[in-house]
This record gives C-alpha cells, sequence and structure tokens, in this order.
C-alpha cells in the first residue's frame, strides 16, 4: 500500500497544471457567474484573465468595472491582460493551452467570425488560434438566433473552436437569446483538449 501511494503520489506531481486563458466580455449579467466558476476552476489550472475595453470601463447594475477586475486578479494569481499589445504575445510564446471567451457577447461573437481584432479578447483568440489549440466560446447574447445566428453557425464550422453548451435563458420574452451553461465549462476544456466537442451542444432552457 505504501508503494501504490508513493506511486499516485509521483504521478499527481507530474500531472501537468494546464494554462488556461480567460477572456471575458461584457455581458454583464453573467459576470458572478464567472466569478464562481473562475474560483471553482483555479486550483486546477493556472488561470490568465484577458478583459475587453467596456468590462474595463463600465459600471452597471451588476457591480463596478474596477471592483469586479480586482476580484478577478485576486482569484486568478495573475495580473489581467488589457490591451492588443498585452495580448499579441499569446502567439509567438505559446503559452495557452487553452483560452476561453466567457461570457462572449454578441459583438465579440460577430467579430470573431469576421475576422475583426480591436480588443485584447479579440487578439487573444487571433493570437491564440494561431497555435492550432482550442478556442472555447461559452456565448452569452440577445441576438444568437438573430442577426448573429449566422455568426455563430461559421464558428461552428471553423477548425479548433468549441463552444460551451447553451440553451434559450428566456424562450418566451427573448426568443433569440441563448446563454451557455457554464457549470459545464470544465469538461468543455476537457473535450476540446481531446479534439472533441461536448455534447449535446444544444440543451434544456435554463430556468
Amino acid at each position: 500500500m505504501r508503494i501504490l501511494r508513493k506511486i499516485g503520489d509521483h504521478m499527481n506531481e507530474e500531472k501537468k497544471i494546464l494554462n488556461i486563458g480567460f477572456a471575458i466580455t461584457g455581458s454583464f449579467c453573467t459576470h458572478a457567474k464567472i466569478k464562481k466558476v473562475i474560483s471553482d476552476m483555479k486550483d486546477n489550472y493556472n488561470i490568465f484573465p484577458v478583459f475587453s475595453p467596456n468590462v474595463c470601463s463600465l459600471d452597471s447594475r451588476f457591480g463596478k468595472a474596477s471592483d469586479f477586475i480586482t476580484d478577478i486578479e485576486n482569484i486568478t494569481g495573475n495580473k489581467g491582460i488589457y490591451t492588443i499589445p498585452e495580448a499579441e504575445p499569446i502567439g509567438p510564446k505559446k503559452f495557452l493551452d487553452v483560452l476561453v471567451i466567457a461570457p462572449c457577447t454578441g459583438n465579440t461573437l460577430a467579430k470573431l467570425a469576421n475576422g475583426i481584432t480591436d480588443s485584447a479578447v479579440l487578439m487573444a483568440a487571433k493570437a491564440h488560434l494561431r497555435n492550432e489549440l482550442p478556442l472555447i466560446i461559452s456565448v452569452s447574447t440577445n441576438d444568437a438566433m438573430g442577426i448573429n445566428f449566422r455568426n455563430l453557425g461559421m464558428l461552428f464550422n471553423m477548425k479548433n473552436i468549441y463552444f460551451v453548451p447553451f440553451g434559450q435563458d428566456d424562450y418566451k420574452k427573448k426568443h433569440n437569446s441563448l446563454v451557455a451553461h457554464v457549470e459545464l465549462l470544465p469538461d468543455t476544456i476537457e473535450e476540446a483538449l481531446q479534439g472533441k466537442q461536448l455534447q449535446p451542444v444544444i440543451q434544456a432552457p435554463m430556468c
């Protein structure tokens, strides 16, 4: 038993802790859930936060931007990436195993699908995809099945892009709205690292 325990301890020591880029955009109503997910993941991954300009500058009824950023940096233990020049080295330095965009707004979704790089989040995505490594999208937008439906479909067909399973968050009042089941993010990451999309992608409506 002692021998087996030593072998198990040695294997745990050698297990690689993955470097996860966690890019956050301005779907402010989901930020509390995102904070919890990052808190739950921090012991298993080395998390590097990336912030969009709106997350950095806009206060909302859900809280102050500065408080949210401080909380995320304290939880992860890493300073955030705020600018395009800061995000660009993600490509050549290849220090991320996975990049997550959570939440991913309709604005970011559309720009990503059309090759627009005008924020730290989008530069991080562009730089990371250059390395042919998994990019995971956790969608949160009121127009996912409206004007953005085309962009959603385009990204589904792109290599190395995976989606956190999602559902309609209010199918009676917001017919076009989709929000990811963020609690499935760790499972999505594990499947993406094997080149697989976590299934089913479309799940029951959220309460």
